[in-house]
C-alpha cells in the first residue's frame, strides 16, 4: 500500500538533527583517520608521548565533532523547507516582462 507523503508527515526537526550530526560525525571521524591530521601526521612526526591510538583518536574526535556539529546546524537549516515565505516567493510564478526592441525605445 502507498504511503502518500504530507505536511505533517516525516522525521521532525530534531530526528534531521540527530541524522545530520551522526553522518557528520561519520565522515569527519573517517577524514581524521585519513587525511586530516590523524594518521598522516603520526607518520610525519611520530605519536609522541601519549601513543599511536591515544594521538589518533584524538584526532578523530575532535575532526568527527565539528564536523558533526557543523553538519546538524545545516540540516536544520535545512529544514525550513517549503514552509518558510522566502522558499515560496521563489517558487512563485515568473515575472514577465514585455520585451521593448530598441528602435521603439529611441522613438519614444
Amino acid at each position: 500500500m502507498p504511503v502518500v507523503a504530507g505536511p505533517g508527515s516525516g522525521p521532525s526537526t530534531f530526528d534531521k538533527m540527530k541524522m545530520g550530526a551522526l553522518m557528520g560525525s561519520t565522515v569527519g571521524g573517517i577524514m581524521g583517520f585519513i587525511i586530516g591530521e590523524g594518521t598522516v601526521t603520526i607518520f610525519q612526526y611520530g605519536a609522541g608521548p601519549n601513543g599511536v591510538m591515544r594521538t589518533l583518536g584524538k584526532y578523530m574526535l575532535g575532526s568527527g565533532g565539528m564536523f558533526g556539529l557543523f553538519m546538524s546546524i545545516g540540516s536544520v537549516i535545512r529544514t525550513e523547507g517549503p514552509y518558510n515565505n522566502a522558499w515560496l516567493r521563489a517558487r512563485g510564478p515568473p515575472m514577465m516582462l514585455p520585451r521593448q526592441h530598441p528602435l521603439q525605445s529611441k522613438r519614444q
